[in-house]
C-alpha cells in the first residue's frame, strides 16, 4: 500500500537519445498546478529543466549508459507536483537491430550470460534482494552481461540492481509452453495483451531492459498459420506500447524449425536447443552435426540469433573418467561442443545457458533433486562448467 496525496502523479515515461535529447510525458491526477521536471546527474547536479506535461529536455555532454564492462552511467528525473514528489532513475542509451547485428548506443553487442530463476534453498520460490546482490555479483564474477526473465517479470528490485551494475535483461511474459491443442482455440489474446502491456508500463523506463520476450518455447508449428495469427498481433503490440520502440521476440522450443513462421518473423531470433541431453543422448558429436544443420538453416533466414537456452543436467561432485551424461565432465564437454558450432556463426549475436544456478522442480523420473542444469548448485557453490564460462565471458570482454 502506497500513501498518496489526493493530487499525485501517476506515471512517467522517459525516452532518452543519445544526443542528449529526452522527451518526457509526465501523466497526473488533479488539478495542483505546475509541473517541475528536473534531470539530475549522478552527483546530484542539474543538468537540464522543464515545466509542463511532456516535452523535450536537452543534457549537454551526455554520458552515456553502457552495459558492463562499460560504465552504466544514471542520471535521475525528479518530478513535482503539488505535494508529490517522484524521482526515476534512467539511462541514456539506445537499442536497434541493424541485419544480423544487435547495437546499443550504435556499437555491436553480444549476449553472454545464463537464464535464472527467482529461487533458493533457503527461500524457495520468490523475490529476495539480498540474494539479488549476490547472483549479480557472481554474474559479474562469470564475466556475464545479461539474462532472461525466464518465465516472468522478475520483482523490479532487480531490474534496479541491473541498471546499477550493468546487465542487461531480455524481460519476458509469464507466457510458458503455450500448446496448439490445449490454448489456440482458447480466448487468451485479450489476457495476454493486457499482461504485455502491463509489464511494458512497468519496465520501460529501465535502461537494462533491451528486448521484450513475448512467451516461452510455445508450439508454432503443428499449426502454424494459426500460431502466427495468435502471435503476431502480440509482437505488432509491443512494439506500439513501447516508448523507446525495443527489439521483440519470442522463444522458440525444439520444434520442426521449417515449418514454424512465429520465431523466425521476430526482431530476434531465440531458440532453445537441447542437441546432446534432450535428444542424441550423450553423443556430442552427433549432437553438433545437427545443429549445424539447424544453424544453416537459420543462416538463410538473415537474422541475428541468440541460443537462448542450452545445457544438461549435471550432479555437482560427479566425475568420471570419461565425460558421461551427468559427470561434471559431460556439462563442460557439452558446452564446448556447442560453442565451437556457435563460434563458427557471423549472425549467432549470443549464448544464454540454461541454468545459472540449480533449482528446486516437482518430482518425476526426469529430476534428481530438481533441475541439475545450473552453472551454480542452488546453494550458490559453482561446477567445473562455471569456472569454463567464466574464462571464455573473460575472452569476449577483453575482445570488445
Amino acid at each position: 500500500l502506497v500513501a498518496m496525496p489526493r493530487e499525485y502523479i501517476r506515471d512517467i515515461t522517459l525516452v532518452p537519445s543519445l544526443y542528449g535529447e529526452v522527451r518526457f510525458r509526465v501523466e497526473t491526477e488533479g488539478t495542483a498546478g505546475k509541473i517541475r521536471v528536473e534531470i539530475l546527474d549522478e552527483d546530484g547536479v542539474p543538468a537540464a529543466s522543464s515545466d509542463g506535461h511532456e516535452g523535450v529536455l536537452q543534457i549537454r555532454q551526455p554520458c552515456l549508459w553502457e552495459p558492463w564492462p562499460g560504465t552504466p552511467y544514471l542520471y535521475t528525473a525528479r518530478i513535482t507536483y503539488g505535494e508529490d514528489l517522484y524521482e526515476q532513475p534512467f539511462g541514456i542509451r539506445e537499442i536497434r537491430v541493424d541485419g544480423t547485428r544487435f547495437l546499443i548506443n550504435g556499437r555491436p553487442f553480444r549476449f553472454h550470460g545464463p537464464c535464472k530463476h527467482e529461487d533458493s534453498p533457503f527461500h524457495g520460490r520468490g523475490a529476495d534482494p539480498c540474494l539479488n546482490v549476490t547472483d549479480i555479483n557472481l554474474y559479474h564474477w562469470l564475466n556475464a552481461n545479461c539474462f532472461r526473465t525466464s518465465h516472468y517479470p522478475y520483482a523490479e528490485e532487480m531490474y534496479q540492481l541491473c541498471d546499477r551494475e550493468g546487465i542487461v535483461i531480455v524481460d519476458e511474459t509469464p507466457a510458458v509452453g503455450m500448446w496448439a491443442d490445449e490454448h489456440y482455440g482458447w480466448d487468451l489474446g485479450g489476457y495476454h495483451l493486457q499482461v504485455l502491456k502491463e509489464m511494458i508500463d512497468r519496465d520501460r523506463n529501465h535502461p537494462c531492459v533491451v528486448m521484450w520476450s513475448l512467451g516461452n518455447e510455445p508450439d508454432t508449428d503443428t499449426l502454424p498459420d494459426k500460431a502466427y495469427e495468435y502471435w503476431h498481433p502480440l509482437y505488432e503490440a509491443a512494439h506500439r506500447l513501447d516508448p523507446q520502440n525495443r527489439p521483440v521476440t519470442v522463444v522458440g522450443c525444439q520444434n520442426r524449425y521449417e515449418r514454424d513462421k512465429v520465431i523466425r518473423s521476430m526482431d530476434v531470433v531465440l531458440i532453445n536447443r537441447y542437441y546432446g541431453w534432450y535428444n542424441l543422448s550423450g553423443d556430442l558429436e552427433a549432437a553438433k552435426y545437427a545443429f549445424r544443420q539447424e544453424l544453416d538453416w537459420w543462416e538463410k533466414q538473415k537474422k541475428p540469433v541468440i541460443l537462448s537456452e542450452y545445457g544438461a543436467d549435471t550432479v555437482a561432485g560427479l566425475h568420471g573418467a570419461v565425460a558421461e551424461m551427468f559427470t561434471e565432465e559431460y556439462q563442460v564437454a557439452f558446452y564446448e561442443a556447442m560453442s565451437e558450432c556457435l563460434d563458427e556463426r557471423d549472425f549467432v549475436i549470443g549464448e544464454m545457458p540454461w541454468n545459472f544456478a540449480d533449482f528446486d522442480t516437482c518430482q518425476g523420473p526426469m529430476r534428481v533433486g530438481g533441475n541439475r542444469k545450473g552453472l551454480f548448485t542452488r546453494e550458490r557453490r559453482p561446477k567445473m562448467a562455471a569456472h569454463w564460462f567464466r574464462q571464455r565471458w573473460k575472452d569476449f570482454s577483453e575482445d570488445k
